[in-house]
């Protein structure tokens, strides 16, 4: 990330060109919006960063096609020189050529070339160095095919680009377009403004536009350019006088021919920069976060950590990233439209002022001409910081330089630290819009995600709380365990050569999240297919099911600019949470997972089970899209984030609890209708509350016995660490497929006799941990101090009592259910009654009677009812079993 430094932020707009609203394209769907394919296009120029060019940070789509780019920007240019009307000296002519060739080659190198070089876009900091702006503009305009006002000011383009002429793709005299300039067409600008450098003057500012273009096209027959604009400007002498290393750069800008002309990078090694190069030392890209090479080998620290924030005039914020700053600014209030309106860049007309131009017969015209406010208006309009600065004026200068163990709950604490602390109880959506808090949150992110993975744990636990929107990206594949080379692998992959998925993939991208302007742009759409079939390619046991690009948009939306980071935390989310969902034949994958969702259900709502069971809405009709996608079909990208931020902190069956979530937010609904009327309700889902979705999902996860949601299908055991909960939920949300088995773990069952059972089974090991039996591990207990379970043993009064667990309940099967299996007396009926609320565990030596127990509680709605897997054979060998004492 560019830091701030003596920086501002700018604002520009102009219009993209107008699409008929009754043509469709090739494939039977509206045409994309220009507007929208310049934003697309627009964010490969966020990650071009360059101590030569002004670092783009954001463009925004109002009205009528209108575009706002904002970027950074600095109120000095070259046109101060030129306002001087004096000739700047050789030094500083060669100092900004060579100044300006760097970023222009740096540019070259990303495929970019300017096209738009003049005196007020070459720009000049504080020190005096060059930083070139609006260099993106030919790029995300497609060349100026998108707009309608050409790309380029007519005293500096180069003869080449005059003599193509203007174009639009809609004009009907062109059968194809021109050649899209090429670098060397930035030499020739560049030649002009050292000309002017040189001169101490604007060239051909005084003659017309059309003369301009004339003058310049007939220079082809001149021998010496320079002479002649010399000549022709009346500055002979001054340049005649110039070193012949700058003459002899200024005939090398000025060469007519492209073909005789060279590119930036070659003139870059041309000896006439022979005293100047060795003044400069080549620029080397920042390591990202995800590389092979050494972040921190060049890192260097003051001895005593406290000297960063002794000085209180110190402008901290300065320091911070430019893009975290114009987060920061929109969250302040910042509006781009309101300061563009206040500066008369943007005006609003009455509506009648804005008829068209119609003409009659005899040839009379009325109405208005073209409205020039369509046309590009260049000018950037600089974006006041004042108010985002008056917002952090209390934040004291350690919060910028969080120490992230132990000793932080000695640091001083600023004027609002209390107002800080009760933010964190707010809900999410105040959190992410409280510009003090984001200021914290993201600095401790990035101190935390520049140390990773050293850091996870710690980023872990910071991610409970909340994950700042502007890092979401970067901290997502961070608690996902992305690591390595990722550039590397992804590139390593054929996203080229045709394969069968291709025309599935192809029919599904446009259906896909399309409401996003990004994801529905042509690039958006291009990197949907290169990272969707990246995944195919490299997982050749699997197959490309729909609803596969549903899970890839979280990770592409975030990640727009790194392909490879998005394949990654995709690649790295399937296995975790969809394992083998994507086999050929996944039907026994599905069906397991439906069937412990159905018993999920049953456990947590038994009436809401009975309900949907009564009226055959089977989960099968309803569920396969919330799980096959992770919830990212049915939901919009800005409601996935929020729940992705918890579901990534959970384990594989934390998916379940956030789909009885969602069931008991449509509960009212549900068990007022029968079957049709459900099926109408999950065709359109109601509107779902997804912070209280995510805060009952957590609850109903530390409610569950990690062993009740057992799958054999899950993914394979694997060494675990923070569960994302705390440790006090350790048992309830660890991964029960990551532990080791032992004797006394759950048995993998034939998914006919899952399906028999109404309540999850749970494994003799939960059950010795939840009654205390054993020695590890912290008491479970509920607030109010009774242990979360009870144990219910329905084997004989005889059987009980030659052994049972400590503190279970004897309900002998027999009182309940007679010979025949038909129903006596209802179980709840005595003293189960008072242990309604507790994990209720059915233990006995058969374990068809421990089911059929179990779904008679269920039946008469009897909440978090599950049966001992393996029943108390299990336990026999434990010598945990118990005998009362005889009576005396």
């Amino acid at each position: 990330m560019k830091p701030l430094k003596d920086a501002q932020l700018g604002a520009f707009t102009f219009f993209a060109s107008a699409l008929p609203h009754d043509v469709c394209g090739s494939n039977g769907l509206p045409l994309t919006p220009n507007s929208i394919k310049i934003l697309g296009r627009f964010q490969i120029l966020k990650t071009i960063t360059h101590p030569r060019l002004c670092h783009y940070v954001d463009i925004t789509r109002g009205k009528h096609e209108r575009l706002i780019v904002v970027a950074e920007h600095y109120e000095s240019s070259l046109n101060d020189f030129q306002k001087q009307g004096k000739a700047a000296s050789p030094e500083k002519v060669l100092q900004i050529a060579y100044e300006v060739l760097e970023g222009l080659e740096f540019m070259n190198k990303h495929g970019i070339v300017h096209r738009a070089l003049s005196a007020h876009n070459v720009l000049m900091d504080c020190k005096g160095n060059v930083k070139l702006a609006k260099f993106g503009l030919y790029h995300m305009t497609d060349h100026g095919a998108d707009v309608d006002f050409p790309i380029g000011y007519p005293s500096y383009l180069a003869p080449e680009v005059i003599a193509q002429g203007s174009f639009h793709p809609s004009d009907p005299s062109y059968d194809e377009a021109p050649l899209p300039s090429g670098p060397k067409t930035d030499v020739w600008s560049l030649g002009v403004l050292l000309f002017e450098l040189c001169a101490g003057r604007r060239l051909l500012q005084n003659i017309a536009i059309t003369e301009r273009l004339k003058f310049i096209l007939t220079l082809g027959c001149m021998d010496d350019i320079v002479t002649v604009l010399a000549e022709e400007h009346g500055c002979l002498d001054t340049i005649k006088d110039l070193p012949e290393n700058v003459l002899e750069l200024l005939r090398k800008c000025l060469t007519f021919l492209p073909s005789k002309r060279p590119t930036p990078a070659e003139l870059l090694g041309d000896c006439v920069f022979s005293g100047v190069s060795c003044l400069y030392t080549p620029f080397q890209k920042p390591v990202s976060l995800f590389s092979s090479s050494l972040r921190c080998a060049h890192l260097g620290l003051p001895e005593d950590i406290s000297d960063l924030c002794k000085n209180d005039d110190e402008d901290y914020l300065s320091e911070r990233a430019i893009d975290e700053v114009y987060h920061l600014w929109c969250l302040a209030g910042g509006d781009l439209e309101k300061e563009l309106i206040n500066k008369e860049i943007i005006q609003s007309k009455p509506p009648i002022c804005t008829l068209p131009n119609f003409v009659l017969e005899d040839g009379e015209s009325f109405g208005q001409g073209r409205d020039r406010s369509f046309l590009l208006d260049d000018t950037t309009v600089t974006l006041s910081l004042c108010q985002l600065r008056n917002r952090l004026k209390d934040v004291a200068g350690e919060a910028y330089y969080p120490l992230l163990e132990d000793e932080q709950s000695s640091l001083p604490q600023s004027n609002s630290s209390n107002e800080l602390s009760s933010t964190v109880t707010l809900p999410l959506i105040i959190r992410e819009r409280d510009t003090e808090y984001q200021l914290i949150r993201i600095i401790l992110f990035d101190r935390l995600l520049k140390a990773y993975p050293y850091k996870k744990n710690l980023l872990w636990k910071e991610a409970r709380v909340d994950i700042p929107p502007l890092v979401r990206g970067l901290a997502w594949a961070a608690l996902l365990g992305v690591e390595g080379d990722i550039q590397a692998k992804y590139e390593s992959i054929d996203k080229d050569t045709p394969i069968p998925t291709d025309r599935q993939i192809e029919v599904d991208i446009p259906r896909c999240h399309q409401y996003d302007e990004l994801l529905s742009s042509p690039q958006g759409h291009i990197k949907f297919r290169r990272v969707l079939k990246a995944w195919v390619v490299s997982h050749p046991d699997l197959v490309y099911w729909q609803g596969l690009d549903s899970l890839c948009a979280p990770f592409l939306y975030l990640n727009f600019n790194n392909e490879a980071l998005a394949y990654a935390c995709m690649s790295a989310f399937i296995p975790k949470y969809l394992y083998n969902f994507f086999l050929k034949d996944n039907s026994h994958v599905i069906q397991e997972y439906l069937t412990v969702f159905s018993q999920m259900i049953a456990f947590h709502d038994p009436e809401l089970s009975n309900h949907l069971n009564e009226i055959g809405f089977i989960p099968d009709l309803y569920a396969i899209p919330w799980f096959l996608t992770m919830f990212t079909h049915v939901f919009p990208l800005h409601k996935i984030f929020h729940l992705w931020d918890t579901l990534l902190l959970g384990n594989s069956s934390f998916p379940f609890c956030i789909g009885v979530s969602i069931l008991q937010q449509l509960r009212d609904r549900l068990l007022a209708n029968g079957f049709n009327e459900c099926i109408l309700l999950f065709s359109d889902l109601p509107e779902i509350d997804i912070e209280r979705c995510v805060r009952e999902s957590i609850s109903l996860f530390r409610w569950t016995p990690k062993s009740a949601t057992y799958r054999q299908h899950a993914q394979l055991p694997k060494v675990t660490g923070d569960n994302g909960f705390g440790k006090t939920a350790a048992f309830y949300s660890s991964d029960y497929q990551d532990m080791p088995k032992t004797d006394l773990s759950r048995e993998p069952l034939a998914l006919c006799d899952l399906k028999a059972e109404v309540s999850p089974r749970t494994s003799a090991e939960d059950l010795i941990d939840l009654c205390e039996l054993s020695l590890t591990g912290p008491t479970k207990r509920t607030k109010a101090g009774k242990p979360k379970i009870i144990a219910v043993d329905i084997r004989s009064v005889e059987d009980f009592s030659r052994g049972h667990i400590s503190g279970s309940i004897n309900i002998p099967f027999s009182t309940v259910f007679g010979p025949d299996g038909e129903l006596v007396q209802c179980p709840t009926t005595g003293v189960l009654q008072n242990y309604r609320g507790r994990v209720i565990v059915v233990i006995s030596h058969a374990m068809k009677s421990a089911a059929v127990f179990a779904a008679c509680l269920v039946k008469v709605n009897f909440p978090r009812v599950c049966i001992l897997d393996g029943g108390i054979n299990k336990l026999k060998p434990t010598g945990l079993l118990t005998v009362p004492s005889p009576q005396i």
